[in-house]
């Protein structure tokens, strides 16, 4: 099976991105991504968000996610929405400079008020930040790009290994089956 090149977190003119999501997907048809979240900020999203990303089987397969913006941590997580499961994604550790064990106490306060995290960004709009690329992390570990605009598409991606299909997808990534890349 080929491994399946992916990103789990950018932004459309939906939120605070500066591209429609059709621009968006097209971008990432074009880099050869074989799937895409679009993960708008929750807060400035309308009723109608979910209805006006596109998300059809094509090239890429889309993922409709949000970025939630848990207020009493101030933290952002993703969710990725399959067509059954759900990805959550610790975001942004590195922009809050949080040290590994603040890291883990948040997620233990989101986990213990409900919102369960099941991997942590090792990325900073696409930058590899190793800090928090560790074992004691005990989740998996993804690279995204974040973006919103250029530069930041394609700096940071997960190759996955799993047949295309969204539910599979996320599950493998729950179980780390997948790999980062970065562009150069």
């Amino acid at each position: 099976m080929a491994l399946l090149k992916g990103n789990l977190h950018t932004h459309t003119h939906l939120s605070d991105g500066l591209f429609s999501p059709e621009a968006v997907i097209a971008r990432y048809r074009q880099l050869g991504y074989d799937f895409l979240a679009i993960t708008d900020h929750d807060d400035r999203i309308g009723e109608d968000y979910w209805q006006r990303i596109p998300r059809g089987d094509g090239d890429p397969l889309v993922f409709v996610g949000v970025e939630i913006d848990y207020q009493p941590l101030g933290q952002h997580v993703g969710e990725i929405r399959g067509d059954r499961e759900r990805l959550y994604v610790l975001n942004h550790p590195a922009r809050y400079r949080l040290s590994v064990e603040d890291t883990l106490r948040r997620i233990a306060l989101l986990k213990g008020n409900g919102l369960p995290v099941h991997a942590v960004e090792v990325t900073d709009t696409g930058l590899y930040k190793a800090e928090y690329d560790v074992e004691a992390i005990g989740l998996p570990k993804v690279a995204t790009d974040d973006a919103h605009r250029e530069p930041h598409f394609g700096r940071a991606w997960i190759e996955v290994d799993a047949p295309r299909d969204r539910d599979a997808i996320l599950r493998a990534i729950k179980a780390g089956d997948f790999r980062l890349g970065f562009s150069r």
